[in-house]
């Protein structure tokens, strides 16, 4: 399988907080990238950074040989591969989204015969995007592999290869997730806890980030959105209701226990009615805190 040079155009479809944010930083480094997205708008920023805009994903699969999706749901991911699978060029469909196993498979048999299909999910955040810090968890034919790497080692910093099959990748990322998301379901729940008592938040942090309590939460999350009350943190809180929904799924489909994943997803679920699906994750801790009586003020 041919390597990759830094002549060849690259396709980039989904251009959201993590896919704009890759999409720019390879558009940045220098690299030629054909790229599209439902918004004109998302489309519009990354194209002012040199990138070439495109009218739909089967035009991007006309472009590029190798084409990256970073996209919100198992659905918009079968669609974009179908049309990959119709484009003329495209050769290679790296899945970055994060959309399960079963929906893996789908895509595989969707995009057809002649694309092959690397499952790539990526964890790190917007910062780590612009950074070109992710990890990214892969798996694909040795091959495969091979010929995206050069690519990736400009977007991640840590590459974990989890097998040669597709959907691999998905069930990592998927625990990944749940334990990222309930660690936060917890810690918003402890500081409120702890906030009602009397303590000040930040002071918790602090100590429980210096103690075995930490997690991506009180590390990062805490001090970039909830701390300094802006919720801004970049990821729409539906994200997780969809993550832990796939978790719960695997769950099922291997006979594991999901109980406690299922008490932190009901949580969340709530938290995506109040706020609405496109609010900043960070959002969540704002729910408990009005349970417990606690105002702006106090939470500060």
């Amino acid at each position: 399988m041919k390597q990759e040079t830094n002549k060849d155009l690259v396709g980039f479809i989904g251009l959201g907080s993590m896919g704009g944010a890759m999409a720019g930083r390879l558009a940045d480094l220098g690299r030629r990238v054909a790229v599209y997205d439902v918004s004109d708008a998302a489309v519009q920023a990354v194209a002012r950074r040199g990138a070439t805009a495109c009218a739909s994903a089967k035009a991007v699969g006309d472009a590029a040989s190798v084409v990256f999706c970073c996209l919100p749901s198992p659905e918009v991911s079968l669609a974009v591969a179908a049309e990959l699978g119709a484009g003329s060029r495209c050769e290679v469909l790296v899945e970055m989204s994060t959309v399960g196993k079963p929906a893996m498979d789908r895509i595989v048999g969707t995009a057809g015969p002649r694309v092959a299909v690397l499952d790539c999910p990526v964890s790190g955040g917007r910062k780590g995007a612009l950074e070109g810090t992710l990890s990214a968890i892969v798996a694909g034919p040795a091959a495969l592999v091979a010929r995206v790497r050069p690519l990736l080692d400009l977007l991640a910093s840590r590459i974990f290869v989890m097998g040669e099959q597709p959907g691999m990748a998905q069930i990592c990322k998927i625990a990944n997730n749940a334990i990222s998301i309930c660690g936060m379901v917890v810690a918003c729940e402890a500081i409120v806890m702890g906030t009602k008592a009397g303590l000040d938040p930040a002071l918790m942090i602090a100590a429980i980030n210096a103690s075995t309590g930490r997690n991506s939460a009180t590390v990062d999350k805490f001090p970039r959105a909830i701390l300094p009350r802006t919720f801004d943190f970049g990821g729409p809180i539906e994200i997780g209701s969809k993550d832990l929904g796939l978790y719960l799924a695997e769950a099922k489909a291997q006979g594991v226990s999901g109980l406690a994943v299922s008490n932190a997803a009901q949580l969340w679920g709530m938290a995506v009615q109040k706020f609405g699906e496109g609010a900043d994750m960070t959002l969540f801790i704002r729910m408990l805190e009005e349970w417990a009586g606690i105002g702006e003020e106090s939470a500060r």
